[in-house]
């Protein structure tokens, strides 16, 4: 089965800042899958791997087409390099949409928080809360005048709804102003560096909302890392210890081994292949757990969680 079923051919490249360009991509031999606010696609890359890149809902777009936001990484492993270098007429391939930030469904009110390239989801979730009619109010947040992207486009989706923030003058993010005189039964959602995900988090359950009423995802720069070890896995149902080589996953170590386990985003944000920790220490590398649930060690997200000690017995 092909990982990347999507054949996609740019149709324009635009530098939204210096550092960010919005592509548009039609489909090539096939029609576009149907997705909605917080979906993802994961773009092949030459080197055989993928990253993944948010859909937006661009004014104007249509609809045999699909918008993605880019980020020049000034570290990049090859990722946003390689999308930068696109031009119209390229075909690139992908996965079908994924959704593992979805919006809550009813006319309950919305606060959308967003940092950096993390408007790119934030974009399209505006925009479906405007076509439902839902409340909400989006604030974005940069570094400075200049720097935050698709600004001109949510000028257009959400003029009286949108609130800029920039780090170096007087309207910075006040994160807790923000969520001062949030209506009853309001869901919050936050996408952007993990700093402002946790500030964010932090303030909406000091304000008390709900913690399943509160959503994010990270956006997760490329960054250069020390090569991972390897590390040994056990099994507290048969015993069975599996090796987990310096190159791959816990997932990818047990599938290898011919045993079958329940998964999804393989990102550390949707919680399905979550598993119990009885001995040992994981690397916690995921975005789901709180910081409690992190120091319990208890559980761990085993698609991109590891390990700090040589071996982890799992409740597998």
């Amino acid at each position: 089965m092909d990982a990347h079923p999507l054949k996609l051919k740019v149709r324009s490249c635009i530098a939204e800042t210096p550092l960010v360009r919005s592509l548009v991509l039609g489909v090539e031999g096939g029609v576009v899958p149907r997705w909605q606010a917080g979906a993802h696609v994961r773009v092949g890359l030459p080197d055989g791997g993928d990253r993944p890149y948010s859909l937006m809902a661009l004014p104007g777009l249509t609809d045999d087409a699909l918008a993605l936001g880019v980020l020049r990484e000034e570290a990049s492993t090859g990722g946003s390099r390689f999308m930068h270098a696109l031009k119209v007429g390229d075909v690139v391939k992908a996965t079908a949409p994924v959704n593992n930030f979805r919006l809550h469904e009813g006319a309950s009110p919305a606060r959308l928080f967003a940092g950096g390239i993390g408007v790119t989801p934030i974009l399209s979730m505006a925009a479906e809360l405007n076509a439902r009619g839902n409340p909400y109010r989006l604030h974005y947040a940069g570094r400075a005048r200049g720097l935050l992207a698709f600004l001109p486009q949510l000028q257009e989706i959400c003029p009286n709804s949108l609130s800029i923030h920039y780090d170096d003058d007087e309207s910075r993010l006040d994160i807790a102003a923000a969520l001062g005189d949030v209506p009853a039964g309001c869901h919050v959602y936050v996408c952007g560096p993990a700093g402002m995900i946790d500030a964010v988090k932090a303030a909406a359950l000091a304000g008390g909302i709900a913690p399943d009423r509160i959503h994010y995802e990270l956006f997760k720069a490329e960054q250069p890392s020390l090569p991972d070890k390897p590390f040994e896995v056990e099994l507290k149902s048969t015993g069975q210890v599996v090796t987990v080589a310096a190159d791959q996953t816990i997932i990818q170590a047990l599938e290898a081994a011919g045993l079958d386990v329940l998964y999804d985003c393989q990102r550390g944000d949707c919680g399905i292949c979550q598993c119990g920790v009885l001995s040992g220490v994981p690397d916690h590398r995921d975005v789901i757990l709180s910081d409690d649930e992190k120091a319990s060690n208890k559980v761990m997200q085993i698609c991109v969680s590891r390990a700090k000690s040589e071996r982890l017995v799992l409740d597998l």
